[in-house]
């Protein structure tokens, strides 16, 4: 249940008692109208517990000796003051057939407890008050507080941003440098796939010259080893030519010898002379004619085989030169290039490093940014929250400074009215003061014109009501009529007694 709840079902409270105290108040007034006895009215200064009435009057307690009604008190000698001669009307005298109910004792036993758990409620929420203005004039300071920080806030805010606008122009810078970098980058990968196009062409080149050297050598190949069977079978040829004509002239030289040394007679019956001669140097002639056309025809065939090697061999040789000096020229760019790509290699992995670093310094740079901007968004929203906790808690103790302002207001008025209705009577006030060991007795006479003395009781309520107030936890003695004499409290605080008591001898009149 919060505050409000709580005073707005006191306030409800207060006006169902207000209407009992109503009703007790006019059997009171018929009662006391005939009734012949005089009546004590016995206030308690400084406490919050009623008497039988069960009226309850900001610090002030009443209650009736007579009818059932119960006493506040709790003090074990307690002085009566002298009653004064009073005019009686006679008729007033007559015996009353009155029908009081006999339950009214329980009644006003119950209300009496009733007061006496308000009344410490009462004294409970006094203090609550007197705490929440403490906390009120905490928060306004706090509040103070908070925007003098708000203003020294601004200028870190500032410093802030200053320091978040030069992250940003070195960021900015480091993405134009990232920017240049990969234009760089990208000039310098082109330049390094044309020198690898390049050096894909010429390794073709190189592999194609090779195809045709190697083709080119495997003819040359074929060629010598066919030069190499002619001159062989030429060298056969040679030798076969040689040994036939040795033969001839062995067979010639032996054929002639014979016919030297032997004289053959033929006779034929044709009667033909051969001339072996003639037939043998035909033979020769044929056979030698037949020679040295095969030489010929040999020698020409090895001659233009010869011819055509040469010629085939001397055309190969300039194009394996020519190769050779392209192989030769192939190897040298293939270095210098081999040399160029190292070189770019180099420096694009260089670059490639300085643009790794640069990114990562700029990540952690923005990194860095985020994270500081980040902590500063919690700051202020954490300041913001508090701000406007600390704005809900403000207007929250405002409304309840307004509901106790309104039940201040509600009992102030309750005590003129009961001022105004007790105005009519007049009475005799005894106080008695008991503390240490020493007693204090005063006396006053109130009347109906005593309008200064009604004010001086007034402000003595009030006071009375607040320094009862300032008891705090000792609302439970108000119930005993022990509350009251100003700061030093109903209870055993300073290890002092004290009690004051204030008792009405009421003087009917004839109205």
């Amino acid at each position: 249940m919060n505050l409000f709840t709580f005073l707005t079902q006191k306030k409800k409270g207060i006006i169902r008692r207000d209407e009992t105290t109503s009703s007790n108040h006019v059997l009171k007034n018929k009662i006391s109208t005939k009734c012949s006895s005089v009546h004590e009215l016995v206030l308690t200064v400084g406490g919050f517990a009623a008497g039988g009435s069960g009226q309850r009057l900001g610090g002030v307690e009443f209650g009736y000796s007579g009818f059932g009604g119960g006493v506040a008190g709790g003090m074990a000698n307690e002085f009566v003051a002298p009653i004064t001669a009073v005019t009686v009307n006679k008729s007033l005298l007559a015996p009353l057939n009155l029908e009081i109910d006999p339950t009214i004792q329980a009644i006003r036993t119950e209300e009496k407890e009733q007061i006496k758990t308000l009344n410490n409620r009462f004294a409970s929420f006094i203090d609550k008050v007197r705490f929440l203005e403490q906390q009120n004039k905490m928060l306004e300071t706090k509040w103070k507080l908070l925007h003098e920080q708000t203003t020294s806030h601004s200028n870190i805010d500032a410093m802030f941003e200053a320091y978040i606008a030069n992250l940003r122009k070195q960021l900015d810078h480091l993405g134009h440098e990232k920017v240049k970098l990969e234009s760089d980058l990208h000039n310098v990968t082109g330049l390094v796939e044309d020198f690898k196009t390049k050096y894909e062409d010429e390794i073709n080149k190189r592999n194609e010259c090779e195809n045709n050297f190697v083709l080119l050598k495997k003819d040359t190949d074929a060629a010598y080893m066919m030069k190499v069977d002619l001159e062989a079978k030429l060298d056969g040829l040679s030798d076969e030519i040689e040994f036939l004509k040795q033969l001839y002239d062995a067979e010639i030289n032996e054929l002639q010898s014979q016919i030297k040394d032997t004289s053959v007679v033929v006779e034929m019956d044709n009667s033909r002379n051969l001339d072996m001669d003639a037939i043998i140097a035909e033979v020769r002639a044929q056979y030698e004619d037949i020679a040295k056309r095969s030489r010929e025809e040999a020698e020409s065939w090895y001659q233009t085989k010869y011819a055509e090697m040469e010629q085939s061999a001397g055309r190969y040789g300039d194009d394996l030169k020519s190769t050779r000096a392209e192989i030769a020229d192939m190897n040298r760019r293939i270095v210098r290039l081999q040399s160029e790509i190292d070189m770019v290699k180099a420096q694009r992995g260089s670059l490639e490093a300085q643009i790794a670093e640069v990114e990562e310094r700029g990540e952690l740079a923005v990194k860095d940014a985020k994270l500081r901007i980040r902590e500063l968004e919690e700051a202020l929203q954490r300041a913001k929250q508090d701000m406007a906790l600390q704005v809900r808690q403000y207007q929250e103790l405002m409304n309840v400074k307004l509901a106790l302002d309104i039940e201040i207001a509600t009992y102030r008025k309750l005590l003129e009215g009961e001022e105004n209705r007790s105005s009519n009577s007049t009475y005799w006030v005894y106080v008695s003061s008991r503390g240490n060991g020493s007693e204090e007795h005063h006396s006053h006479q109130d009347g109906d014109s005593g309008d200064e003395d009604r004010g001086e009781k007034r402000e003595g309520r009030e006071e009375g009501g607040g320094e009862g107030a300032g008891g705090g936890g000792e609302a439970s003695s108000s119930s005993q009529g022990t509350r009251g004499c100003g700061e030093e409290g109903a209870g055993a605080r300073g290890g002092r007694s004290c009690s004051r008591r204030v008792i009405f001898h009421p003087v009917l009149r004839n109205s």
